[in-house]
């Protein structure tokens, strides 16, 4: 999986012209999503594991050395980044068994199917999540 925050491989939820909003299919669909997302976090991590493992820790070239201790650094810190994404991963399918799945934490309106399929932890509202930002960059100012 590349290092960013993406995911693969489902495809756009279709609701029903009456399906209610967080429809046991639609939930099903997101589990979906959010478990896959984990597999693939979890088998890169995995990877990461198994190459450092792999890899001769001491090169006797210094600037062979200095590219892979970069490297490392590198994978360290996507790794990071996705322990961080898996918790969030976690905390959804949490919402997802509690009911709270799909509605926005703030103002407790619907978050809606496509916001989530583009980012299947969102918590906020695009609206609160606007808020959020602007007051974010506000207190950085």
């Amino acid at each position: 999986m590349a290092l960013d925050d993406s995911f693969s491989g489902f495809t756009p939820y279709q609701p029903q012209p009456d399906e209610e909003y967080m429809s046991e299919g639609q939930k099903a669909h997101f589990r979906d999503i959010l478990l896959s997302w984990k597999r693939e976090l979890m088998a890169g991590s995995q990877r990461t594991v198994t190459h450092m493992q792999d890899e001769p820790l001491n090169l006797p070239d210094p600037n062979d050395r200095a590219s892979q201790e970069e490297e490392f650094s590198l994978e360290l810190r996507a790794r990071d980044r996705e322990r961080k994404l898996l918790r969030k991963i976690d905390k959804a399918m949490q919402r997802l068994a509690n009911d709270e799945y799909g509605y926005c934490e703030s103002c407790g309106v619907e978050i809606g199917l496509r916001r989530l399929e583009a980012r299947p932890t969102a918590e906020l509202c695009i609206e609160c999540k606007q808020v959020e930002e602007i007051k974010e960059k506000s207190h950085a100012a």
